[in-house]
This record gives structure tokens, sequence and C-alpha cells, in this order.
């Protein structure tokens, strides 16, 4: 399966210069937040695949305009194919506006989903808007990571973890993933192309 993620600013080989060439065989699409409703919608209907989202921080227009024939995920856990995949928005908490949680505020929002995610024996695929807390975020409390993803982590070993938010240079994709424990960490910051086996 090949999956597209994006996330937090508008690639132009994506947008105005889109190649369908580049972007063949897309099977899913993945939004880990920060992108205008209209980009979103644009994907969805060049690529013609699922598109599943969170809300980023800026994302308050999608209240009002949200993207055409994409789904938001934010606290649910849903079934691709095989692949079971978690959605969680927001950032942390740093000014008030909409879409900010506390870590504790997170911690409840994971809770509520906790039953179901043991139900279906974990998750393949989560997709965040904040990366895990010391996982690649920064200091400033805007683009601190929530401490509560690491109990996710933890406990149900995702395959993929796959946020944005972190806006970060990359030469190679590689530099994009980190390892913890058995999970890849991602930062999707702009686009990310993953191949992946279905169990």
């Amino acid at each position: 399966m090949k999956i597209l993620s994006v996330s937090d600013y508008i690639e132009p080989v994506l947008y105005n210069k889109f190649n369908p060439e580049l972007f063949k065989d897309i099977d899913l699409i993945l939004s880990c937040g920060d992108l205008q409703p209209e980009y979103l919608s644009f994907l969805s209907s060049r690529i013609d695949s699922p598109l599943y989202y969170v809300r980023g921080n800026h994302d308050i227009r999608y209240a009002e305009s949200p993207p055409l024939n994409c789904n938001n995920i934010d606290s649910q856990l849903i079934r691709f194919n095989n692949l079971r995949i978690l959605g969680l928005e927001g950032s942390r908490w740093y000014n008030g506006n909409p879409i900010q949680y506390t870590d504790t505020q997170m911690k409840k929002k994971i809770f509520r989903i906790w039953p179901k995610l043991w139900w279906w024996r974990g998750v393949d695929i989560i997709i965040t808007h904040a990366p895990p807390r010391y996982i690649g975020d920064a200091e400033d409390l805007c683009h601190r990571g929530f401490r509560s993803f690491h109990h996710l982590i933890d406990r149900f070993s995702p395959r993929y973890f796959i946020h944005g938010h972190i806006h970060a240079h990359f030469n190679d994709p590689s530099e994009r993933i980190r390892i913890v424990k058995n999970t890849r960490v991602i930062n999707t910051v702009g686009y990310f192309l993953l191949e992946i086996n279905e169990k």
C-alpha cells in the first residue's frame, strides 16, 4: 500500500505544479494539519483516494469550511482495508485559541478511545499534529510534544506515528524518521511517501 502524508505547508509539486505521474497509485492520503482546506480538497480530487485528516492549531477555518470529500478522524479509531488508524488533533496549549490542549486534556481524549484500542487489539498508524514529547519537538510552549502520546506507543506499539507541526528541512527522507521502540515516528511536514505491507 502506498500512503501520501502531508502537513503544515503547501508543496508546489502537489498543487500548482502538480504532476500526476509522481503520485500515481496512491491508496490513501493522511493529513496531519495546518493546511488550507482547499488544498486538501484539491488533493482528494486530483489523486482520487480517500483522505483522512486531523486539524492543526491553525485550522480554525475547518469549522465553517471543511475540506470537501475528506474525513476528520480526530479521536476516532478507523479501519482502512486491514489497517487500524487513529487520529488526534491539535497542539499543546499556548495562547488559548481553539485546537490547543494541555497534556491532561490530551490524556483524557486518549482515555476515551482506550477501550476501542483494547478491543481492536491496538493500532497500526497514529496521525497527530504535534509529536510525542522529546521526539523531535521543541522547547517553546507551542511546539512541545505531548507526553501522553508515549502511553500509546508504549502500550500498543503502532507501526507508524505520523505528525507535523515541527518545521524542519530534510536532506534525505530517512532524516524524518525516528525509531521509538518498535514504532517509526515520522515528521511529515510538507509531504512524505510511505509504502507499507498490510498485515
